[in-house]
């Protein structure tokens, strides 16, 4: 299996971890809800994967039309549970698809903004993205635990 391959697995995963988390919120109040001592609600950090996965993959990578509005993804806070349900359903074919696309020259070629201060490997930056998701996934599902009460979930495995 090609890296390109192994890397939209990987996305696939993880992406679909995001929206088993979304698809565990009671209800849409609580998705919106700012746990003790934390800057973001579990929904501002979801709206914010899917602005950085659809501009920097979707967009930038795949030629996909996008517009990010990165302030929104901060301020953002009456999209109901099951929209943000679809959206990451969405993104689960759309993202791995464009990576899977990637040949292996695509990934040793310089991604085609900077990130960080310097240039990157498309290959460096998909590995640092994918690092990216998981972060904020996982915060997701602490703030999720800490406002509902509920316990870890069984996630998506490869």
């Amino acid at each position: 299996m090609s890296l390109s391959h192994e890397l939209a697995e990987l996305y696939r995963r993880d992406i679909t971890r995001v929206r088993q988390q979304l698809e565990a919120f009671p209800e849409d109040g609580s998705l919106w809800a700012k746990a003790p001592h934390c800057a973001n609600s579990p929904g501002n950090l979801a709206l914010h994967l899917e602005g950085n996965l659809r501009e920097y993959i979707g967009r930038q990578l795949g030629q996909i039309a996008y517009q990010r509005h990165r302030d929104e993804e901060f301020t953002g806070q009456s999209i109901p549970v099951a929209n943000m349900v679809a959206r990451f359903a969405e993104l689960t074919d759309t993202i791995p698809a464009v990576i899977a696309g990637l040949s292996d020259e695509d990934l040793s070629e310089n991604y085609p903004e900077i990130v960080l201060g310097k240039p990157l490997s498309t290959r460096q930056y998909l590995i640092h993205t994918l690092g990216h998701l998981s972060y904020h996934n996982g915060q997701i599902d602490y703030s999720r635990r800490m406002l509902t009460g509920q316990p870890a979930l069984k996630l998506a495995g490869l």
